[in-house]
């Protein structure tokens, strides 16, 4: 039993709902009483906002994260043959979304520091790619744990072979790189409304952001089964990917305390950063950017020790992620690039990420911080 009664949430959405449940309440009560359930009002509305929240030109809904990426993918026609750069630490949705159009997802290595793609890494895949005969089609930047992956190195090393870049930032949404929010850089940035995420809803959704006039309208016809200038005049192939109204709604009352959230959570990751950098390996911000703290991590060697001992003192406590993709039964098949993935192999083994929300009051935090530092001492 834990000397503190208070429960520690890894992440707590109740809190979040408690402070605003009376405008979620009126927002779907909306909903239900106009009954456009499917790409009604709100869900305009909510682009309209995402599009000003982002500064990108295009913001089109779709139902899913790993489905914003699958839209970007197919409008941009990759498939057999094609290679798609992923970096082999990070979640499956990165490399599922080529992988189920036939391409070939390229397994890199990501830094140590970031947890971000290795530019270094991707320029020597690009060369074993063309030794295997692929064509090296798009490069997928995910924005790991919150903070944006360097895109213009990245960009620079892809636009001079002719590749598209794509930034995952299911979990960086509200991040910054040199001013640049998320959602303005790249050829096309998706992400991921998932309720753990920075910036969830209370079901599923995510959302594409281009300021590619022609690749938005495709994107738009592809969500919607492929649509021409009617539900039943369908020029494509498409899929059914569309955010419903009543999360839209959810989402439209969220943004509005969302700058909020960031604050407080860069002021939680400040202060664990201060507290815990002497004890273990915690998260480096590059320089010119901010994170959404989707997650605050560390690098340690006895990371399943430190596991157990949280859980003793009631405290949370998840590792993201423990296999590399390149080592997946599902994915293992694919080609990784020559000079190894072994930054992901050894950050699988030693990452461990602590409680970190927007609600996290400081009485907990330093709880969380002492059970740490108790642990090393």
């Amino acid at each position: 039993m834990s000397e503190y009664s208070a429960p520690t949430e890894f992440i707590d959405l109740a809190a979040q709902q408690k402070l605003i449940r009376p405008q979620l309440d009126l927002a779907i009560s909306r909903v239900l009483d106009h009954g456009q359930y499917i790409m009604g009002p709100e869900v305009k509305e909510f682009e309209g906002q995402l599009r000003e929240f982002t500064g990108a030109r295009h913001a089109l809904t779709c139902a899913n994260g790993t489905d914003a990426l699958t839209l970007v993918l197919m409008a941009w026609g990759v498939g057999s043959g094609d290679a798609v750069f992923v970096p082999s630490f990070t979640y499956v949705a990165s490399a599922e979304a080529p992988a189920q159009l036939g391409a070939t997802p390229f397994f890199v290595d990501v830094l140590e520091d970031t947890f971000n793609i290795d530019p270094d890494s991707f320029k020597q895949a690009i060369i074993d790619c063309r030794e295997l005969g692929l064509n090296p089609s798009v490069v997928i930047a995910v924005d790991l744990f919150g903070q944006p992956a360097n895109v213009d190195a990245i960009t620079e090393i892809a636009y001079a072979e002719n590749i598209k870049v794509l930034v995952d930032g299911a979990q960086s949404f509200g991040a910054t790189s040199k001013g640049r929010r998320v959602g303005a850089m790249g050829d096309a940035v998706t992400t991921s409304f998932f309720p753990a995420k920075p910036f969830g809803c209370y079901g599923d959704g995510g959302a594409v952001f281009t300021n590619n006039e022609s690749d938005a309208e495709i994107i738009n016809s592809i969500r919607l089964h492929g649509k021409g200038s009617n539900k039943y005049d369908n020029i494509r192939i498409g899929l059914n990917s569309r955010l419903d109204t009543i999360q839209a709604a959810i989402l439209i009352e969220k943004l509005k305390i969302f700058e909020n959230e960031l604050a407080l959570r860069n002021e939680y990751a400040v202060h664990y950063q201060q507290r815990l950098h002497e004890h273990c390996k915690t998260p480096l911000l590059s320089a010119d950017v901010t994170s959404s703290w989707a997650q605050f991590t560390l690098v340690i060697e006895s990371r399943d020790k430190l596991q157990s001992f949280l859980k003793s003192k009631g405290i949370p406590s998840v590792v993201y992620y423990p296999i590399p993709l390149s080592k997946q039964d599902g994915y293992k098949h694919y080609p990784k690039v020559s000079s190894g993935v072994n930054t992901s192999e050894a950050l699988a083994n030693q990452v461990i990420s602590l409680p970190m929300h927007p609600y996290l009051s400081k009485k907990t935090q330093n709880y969380i911080i002492n059970s740490v530092v108790s642990f090393y001492s």
